[in-house]
């Protein structure tokens, strides 16, 4: 559409690929704009691509000369004049669009048949032009698909849905108190738009106000979430540090984007592991998931509730906005395939005197009882300076504060979570390399890997999706292989956890640029790492599946 969006996308592009350039916009302000003293399209800059200069302003204003619509609105129908022209060279239906174009602008007519006039418009130009030599039919896809209903989903729906769901399996009223803030505000949107399902959402004059009503609603009995990016999370973490505290289930939603500071905002940078981990004051551990693909946004939403109302803990859920702005087909869970989450509150004292301790504990999950303000009989202290186990007083004790720290930690390191599962994307298991990956990671890794074993690769890979606790099973994987390699969109964070907790000398390979890796990059990096561990002494890799 103009010269600084070809420069700035010309690197995206494989050889060959096809370039359709507005030539109305490259002008020779708009050249100098972008870095250009001359035209590209005249330089041969794009030599090694199929261009196709098209006069997409004039056209489109041409087209509309008879609407009615002034000279710079009938500009601005530009994109649907090429949006019918991409329809016209990928054979696709009209039908849809144009449906969609009077809806969308149901209150303006006008502007609707406008819009629509410039979409027929560029499709009658690819059809009648003979500037494109070739046009392009998409098969429908051959991906088996698991039987049910599905539905085109995003990251950010799907983590909504998921939190709307996790609360009618508990059976209690879902809160969210939040401020806005790219790219996390469309969870709150969405969750505003079901107040028929018991979801009630505060959209709060700031971050720390967003958390504490949140943590409020939490000690009132409800499954409460506060979304939020990296810039947020910093503002929370106090309030975050007093519920690790009190011991009471929140979810800390985090959308990240690129640091630090304000930062990238539009841009995405799974970078927020390390403050996660340990963003606050203390010792203050707290489980973090983090979803690996649009859909799976659900199913960690799910589980991290599972986990707060089970553990009675806050949980960070690690979502980024490749996720949260990507979409994919998503297949509509039945209900009898949801998990119970519903949760025993405290009703009577659970003392022989009568009395109630708040954090006398579970001994299989270490949770404390989970008591609704003003239940008679089970009063209590609430604050955030330290508690003497079990009745919750106030405690300055060494050795009460000692028992209350590491008992908080006993109770992260023990929560539940599935083995981590190995496989290899063809093959047969003969893998010597391990790839793992954590976050929207996922996509570019998977393609990678998919092409090194093509090419005789002796290569595996792994996605964590708990990111604490580790998986049990996950030391034990590592040093089956001759050699680790994590890629990661930070400066190497989940590989400094590794070689911590593990003392497994694992290969980092990272990029911070905003945009997530390409799949040509990554297996490039892997085959030469998979080629340099051939020449290592290591264990071979055994019970990959």
């Amino acid at each position: 559409m103009n010269p600084a969006a070809l420069r700035a996308n010309l690197a995206d592009l494989p050889r060959g690929a096809e370039i359709i350039v507005n030539t109305d916009e490259f002008t020779r302000r708009a050249l100098a704009k972008a870095g250009w003293a001359t035209s590209p399209l005249q330089d041969g800059t794009p030599v090694a691509y199929r261009v196709h200069p098209v006069a997409l302003t004039t056209l489109t204003v041409e087209a509309l000369k008879d609407s009615g619509l002034t000279h710079k609105d009938a500009e601005r129908a530009k994109n649907m004049f090429a949006l019918g022209l991409l329809s016209w060279m990928y054979h696709r239906p009209t039908e849809g669009t144009e449906k969609f174009l009077r809806t969308k602008f149901a209150r303006k007519p006008e502007l609707a048949e406008a819009n629509v006039t410039a979409f027929r418009a560029g499709w009658n130009y690819g059809e009648t032009t003979e500037s494109f030599a070739v046009s392009y039919e998409v098969a429908p896809a051959q991906r088996a698909f698991t039987p049910g209903r599905h539905r085109n989903i995003s990251g950010n729906l799907a983590l909504a849905l998921g939190l709307v769901t996790a609360a009618d399996r508990a059976q209690l009223p879902l809160f969210l108190g939040s401020y806005p803030i790219t790219p996390a505000s469309d969870i709150l949107h969405e969750l505003s738009r079901h107040k028929n399902f018991g979801v009630r959402t505060f959209q709060a004059e700031d971050e720390i106000a967003g958390i504490g009503a949140a943590l409020g609603a939490a000690f009132s009995g409800s499954p409460a979430v506060t979304t939020t990016s990296g810039p947020g999370v910093a503002l929370k973490s106090e309030t975050i540090g007093v519920a690790v505290s009190l011991e009471l289930p929140l979810l800390v939603v985090d959308i990240q984007r690129g640091g630090p500071s304000t930062g990238l905002p539009t841009k995405t940078e799974p970078a927020d592991l390390l403050q996660a981990m340990y963003g606050r004051n203390g010792e203050a551990p707290v489980p973090v998931l983090a979803p690996h693909i649009p859909a799976d946004c659900f199913d960690a939403a799910l589980e991290a509730a599972r986990i707060a109302l089970t553990y009675r803990t806050p949980v960070f859920l690690l979502s980024d906005g490749y996720l949260a702005n990507g979409s994919e087909p998503w297949r509509i869970p039945d209900v009898a395939e949801l998990p119970d989450l519903r949760v025993e509150f405290a009703t009577t004292p659970n003392r022989p005197d009568g009395s109630f301790w708040p954090y006398l504990r579970d001994p299989r999950t270490l949770a404390p009882p989970w008591a609704i303000p003003g239940t008679p009989g089970l009063e209590h202290r609430l604050g955030g300076i330290e508690k003497q186990d079990g009745t919750g007083n106030i405690s300055y004790d060494p050795a009460n504060h000692d028992v209350m720290v590491r008992t908080r930690q006993a109770k992260i390191d023990g929560i539940d979570v599935p083995d981590l599962s190995v496989w290899v994307v063809t093959g047969d298991g003969d893998a010597r390399l391990l790839v793992l990956g954590w976050g929207s990671t996922y996509g570019p890794i998977t393609a990678a890997v998919r092409e090194v074993r093509a090419a005789g690769g002796r290569v595996a890979t792994a996605h964590l999706h708990h990111l604490n606790p580790f998986p049990a099973n996950l030391g034990t994987l590592l040093r089956r292989y001759g050699r680790v390699l994590v890629p990661e969109m930070n400066l190497g964070q989940l590989a400094l956890l590794l070689r911590a907790r593990f003392l497994v000398d694992v290969c980092s390979h990272t990029q911070v640029s905003g945009i997530p890796f390409k799949a040509a990059q990554l297996a490039a990096v892997i085959k030469e790492n998979a080629e340099d561990t051939q020449d290592e002494e290591g264990t071979e890799a055994t019970g990959v599946h």
